[in-house]
């Protein structure tokens, strides 16, 4: 019944697209006060019947109501009958599927159009967001044997703030307040950690400690960080190829764009290639205060996985790729999804340069995580200050040394 509904809504409308939002709820009203004639139909069944079609006609279907509940953080549609969704650090099976294939290929086509991508069975993976920034990955047949796969990454209407971090038990206050610091005097931070980490998220509270007056290139695959108060804010995105397979734009086109923009810091939303030579070029380049992010497993792997991703995409000696990693960052942030769920901290490490005898890049701990037992349900511990900042010049030329608890003696 619903999509004979929908139908009729449809031939009264000539371009959905363009339709404002009180035009079609209108034209909902009528069908089903038409219909309310025909067959009886309860207060209770018209509403669900009204917002169902609003869904599916300017919305995302059956997810819509997912989408705008804040409490869930992930979406996974499996296929039309398999809908996952994470709520809490948990994982659990939604009861309403979609009604048939072509509802879902409808939801996925209009999300990649309102950011101009493309994907179909000759492209059929491809990354894409929500209007309120949330990331979106699509996987379609033949590549998915079960049905079109799409996975939703939700970030909340406002961004996390450090303040709330704190308070969620994600990182300590000790550790916060260094880096507010660390962040203002122009240290080159890198923030690694597994898929689900929080990664983007505490990019984006960190941003937050960049002073105003700066300008900023933010450079992403797909647009997710939601840096606010500064003015002076380019937002740069990748693009990929056409069915021609030309006019890709990649984020190694992007960074060398940026450096000719005159930029005070460059964001990398993430690095995942050859883009890591690029990225750590800038940072030797006079762009003090650079972030990004990235996918390791620990600050060791990281490293390791930074090198690699320079070897694809130059061959130099790895004695010269670690020099140049040790020149580039100040800062490494590791953070971890722990078992109850909770994204927090678990290292901060400062990288304090390149030992040339044994090859290897030097690393400072200056905060840990302290898990103070270990067993099931809730993690109990802290991030627990380890040593001092070695490389304080930065500090000492912003003015904040006498004022970072980092900087103190």
């Amino acid at each position: 019944m619903l999509e004979q509904l929908e139908e009729k809504v449809l031939e009264r409308i000539s371009f959905l697209n363009q339709a404002e939002e009180e035009d079609v709820y209108r034209l909902i009203d009528e069908v089903l006060a038409e219909e309310a004639k025909r067959e009886f139909l309860s207060l209770k069944q018209r509403r669900e019947y009204r917002k169902r079609l609003f869904y599916g006609l300017k919305g995302l279907d059956i997810l819509q109501e997912l989408v705008e509940d804040d409490s869930i953080t992930e979406i996974m549609v499996n296929g039309i009958g398999h809908i996952f969704l994470e709520r809490e650090g948990r994982i659990s099976c939604w009861k309403k599927v979609f009604l048939s294939e072509e509802r879902l290929y409808a939801v996925i086509q209009k999300i990649v159009s309102r950011v101009n991508r493309v994907v179909n069975e000759a492209s059929p993976i491809v990354d894409a967001r929500l209007a309120d920034g949330s990331r979106v990955h699509v996987v379609l047949p033949p590549v998915a044997l079960d049905g079109p796969i799409l996975t939703i990454r939700k970030f909340g209407r406002a961004p996390l703030t450090m303040e709330r971090l704190v308070g969620l038990g994600s990182v300590s206050r000790d550790a916060a307040t260094d880096l507010a610091f660390w962040v203002a005097a122009g240290y080159n931070i890198f923030i690694s950690g597994g898929t689900g980490s929080g990664k983007t998220t505490f990019l984006n509270a960190l941003s937050s400690f960049i002073p105003e007056n700066e300008r900023i290139i933010t450079i992403e695959d797909s647009a997710e960080l939601q840096i606010e108060g500064i003015p002076n804010l380019v937002r740069l995105e990748a693009r990929n190829a056409n069915l021609e397979g030309e006019l890709a734009v990649t984020i190694r086109d992007l960074i060398r764009a940026a450096l000719r923009m005159r930029p005070d810091r460059i964001v990398v939303g993430e690095v995942r290639d050859a883009a890591a030579l690029d990225m750590l070029s800038a940072m030797n380049t006079g762009h003090d205060g650079s972030l990004s992010t990235g996918h390791g497993n620990s600050p060791e792997d990281m490293l390791r996985r930074l090198e690699t991703m320079v070897l694809m995409g130059c061959e130099l000696p790895v004695k010269a790729i670690r020099g140049q990693i040790a020149s580039a960052l100040d800062i490494l942030i590791h953070l971890e999804r722990m078992r109850d769920g909770i994204r927090r901290v678990t290292s901060i490490v400062e990288v304090t340069g390149y030992e040339e005898k044994t090859g290897e890049i030097r690393l400072h701990p200056l905060y840990e995580f302290e898990e103070e037992r270990r067993g099931e349900g809730a993690v109990r511990g802290g991030l627990r200050k380890r040593e001092a900042l070695v490389h304080r010049e930065k500090l000492e030329k912003s003015g904040y040394l006498h004022h970072s608890p980092g900087g103190e003696d």
